[in-house]
């Protein structure tokens, strides 16, 4: 099983870390200066939860925002 939300296909998306050092001008500073960015990954909040699919209960992978919303009928 994959790092997916099987209810709505949520998954893995790659991005960047940004280090920022000095205080933003809004703030009253000289202004920030940006670093090296480095790869990162932003995964999803995955949970294994039994629901009923087709009136039998079985196991899932489903994101929180589906659980929140009430996509999914807890076994």
């Amino acid at each position: 099983m994959s790092r997916k939300c099987e209810i709505c296909g949520k998954g893995t998306i790659s991005g960047h870390n940004v280090p920022r050092k000095g205080l933003p001008k809004k703030k009253g500073g000289a202004g920030q200066h940006i670093g090296v960015k480095t790869k990162r990954l932003f995964r999803p909040n995955l949970l294994k939860v039994k629901a009923l699919v087709g009136g039998k209960p079985k196991s899932l992978k489903v994101c929180t925002r589906c659980l929140k919303a009430g996509k999914v009928v807890k076994a």
